[in-house]
């Protein structure tokens, strides 16, 4: 018996909330974040778990190409990025903390972007 296939890709549009924010890790490696604004597909009547409308998901550049691209990004401007979920984890104050993020392939501005 074979295994399945795993599968991990993201491909998401939304728009740009805030700066996108560059930042040198620990590691000396240099990455630029930002958060997508998304808004949910309106659910089945009688299957609404969440009046929540919208996600906002991190997306983070690791490729010198992608972190000039992103770094640009105005607040507000669609885009579409594909990518691989990833979770991270972090320790503050004693505690730790995790959150999932797109390590992004590609972002580009969308057509429409205002």
């Amino acid at each position: 018996m074979t295994e399945p296939q795993h599968h991990n890709q993201v491909a998401l549009t939304g728009r740009v909330s805030g700066t996108p924010e560059a930042r040198t890790l620990p590691s000396g490696d240099e990455i630029v974040t930002f958060r997508l604004v998304v808004r949910r597909t309106r659910p089945r009547r009688g299957t609404a778990r969440s009046a929540q409308t919208v996600d906002t998901i991190e997306c983070v550049a690791w490729t010198s190409r992608l972190r000039r691209t992103c770094a640009r990004l105005p607040d507000g401007a669609i885009v579409s990025v594909t990518g691989e979920l990833r979770r991270r984890f972090q320790r503050a104050s004693g505690s730790a903390q995790s959150w999932y993020a797109v390590e992004l392939t590609t972002c580009s501005r969308s057509p429409t972007a205002q």
